[in-house]
């Protein structure tokens, strides 16, 4: 099987992103740790994706710049859009694990910062595989 190039390196993207993110918003988790468990689940979330998609975007715009300039720019939309739209199921993905799962883990009484890194863990995993599958049925990468 060969080993698609893009593909990996989106993949050692995420891990980066879902590293530093998994870790800050444990962090801010326990740091929420007063509030009820809905109000720290959402902020925890919002925080860890303001950190992931920040981190990403650099990542993913050093990664690519120079490819992108010497590709048409109809094939950059195209591109660009398959990629939104495996991100978007991804994220969706992402959200309908990670929400219930923190909440579900803050209300039994798990700690902030463990609660969230196991939910984080799970719901990124599920995560990494719905992109990488969609990309490849795709044909993106």
């Amino acid at each position: 099987m060969k080993l698609n190039q893009q593909l990996l390196q989106i993949n050692r993207n995420f891990l980066i992103c879902f590293t530093i993110s998994a870790s800050l918003s444990a962090v801010f988790a326990q740091m929420l740790s007063g509030y009820e468990s809905y109000l720290n689940t959402t902020f925890t979330i919002i925080f860890g994706y303001v950190v992931y998609f920040g981190i990403f975007s650099g990542l993913f715009y050093r990664d690519n710049k120079a490819r992108y300039k010497s590709m048409k720019s109809s094939l950059i939309k195209k591109e660009i859009l398959a990629l939104l739209s495996s991100f978007g199921v991804g994220e969706i993905i992402y959200l309908a694990i990670r929400w219930p799962t923190l909440y579900y883990f803050l209300e039994i009484g798990i700690e902030p910062y463990i609660a969230s890194l196991i939910s984080e863990f799970i719901a990124t995993g599920c995560y990494m595989a719905s992109v990488t599958v969609f990309l490849r049925k795709t044909k993106t990468f």
